[in-house]
């Protein structure tokens, strides 16, 4: 990066910069605030906090389910733990179906979450909230291709824009997207071929997911990232197995507390033993006498 804002912020003008000047843009989710913090210390310039959060934090077995309520909550965190990153909110189901509906929301996330911008997916279908929310003055990014929150209608999980008519509809997708006003737009599980063609008909930069290398940058779930799922996607490539990790640690301190060796003198504080003895009450006034606590050897039985 060769610019930031007066904050220290990047914003949506330096992701344009980056884009202009070829530089790949690395962007991953993050759900929380230690892990934002990490993130933005590692210089991650754009974060999302994905509703994806729904099925990886959540437990849920969709993004639908996630409300804005919740979708505020983390990004609130997420803003707490970075100074430098870009915090993009992901608008939830139903949140933007109505432009005017789609600029509150997307104002609630700026407003009280201080997230610096929103992302919105659909590509036709949605243009007119997201041009709506973008005079509002609020930087949208759009999310095209596979889209999660509709995923009830679209099936199962499956790369998009295989055959000639649904590939023309991603372009025409793709390029309402950025007439609208987006800063960027998500491409996900779409073919290389395309996803590369796509990227070179628009002048905003492409993330992909599941896209392929031709992409202006790549987005990723941040827990396949770091291997703490079951399940880790085809186009993910885990950096790191925590999950394997926190297991070993958590039953390693479970054999420490059954053994009784933790917590151990590195883990522990002592105080002087006269304090101790006088706050129980066992001063030495207090103390019995030798004498007293002798047993008589001629007592009767």
């Amino acid at each position: 990066m060769s610019a930031t804002s007066s904050s220290g912020r990047i914003t949506v003008q330096d992701i344009a910069r980056m884009h202009a000047d070829g530089q790949r843009i690395p962007m991953l989710t993050a759900y929380d605030y230690p892990t934002a913090r990490i993130l933005d210390d590692a210089g991650i310039p754009m974060l999302l906090v994905g509703d994806s959060l729904g099925e990886v934090m959540l437990g849920y077995e969709s993004t639908v389910r996630v409300s804005m309520d919740e979708m505020l909550h983390h990004v609130k965190a997420v803003v707490r733990g970075t100074q430098r990153a870009l915090v993009v909110g992901d608008m939830p189901f139903l949140s933007y179906e109505q432009p005017d509906q789609a600029v509150e929301n997307a104002g609630r996330f700026l407003r009280e979450a201080g997230a610096q911008a929103v992302k919105v997916e659909g590509g036709v279908r949605t243009s007119r909230a997201i041009e709506t929310v973008v005079r509002a003055g609020i930087p949208v990014m759009g999310h095209i291709g596979w889209t999660p929150q509709a995923k009830l209608g679209m099936g199962r999980v499956r790369v998009q824009g295989r055959t000639r008519d649904a590939a023309q509809r991603l372009l025409s997708d793709a390029i309402a997207v950025q007439a609208a006003g987006a800063f960027a737009i998500v491409l996900e599980l779409v073919p290389e071929q395309l996803a590369a063609a796509i990227t070179a008909r628009l002048r905003i930069p492409t993330i992909g997911i599941g896209a392929g290398a031709g992409c202006s940058g790549q987005v990723q779930v941040v827990t396949d990232l770091l291997g703490l799922g079951s399940f880790v996607p085809r186009h993910a490539r885990p950096y790191a197995h925590l999950r394997e990790t926190i297991a070993e640690a958590a039953r390693a301190y479970a054999a420490d507390v059954t053994a009784g060796t933790f917590p151990g003198e590195a883990e522990s504080s002592r105080m002087d033993e006269s304090v101790l003895a006088e706050a129980l009450g066992q001063g030495e006034l207090d103390r019995p006498s030798p004498d007293t606590l002798r047993i008589p050897l001629d007592r009767d039985l």
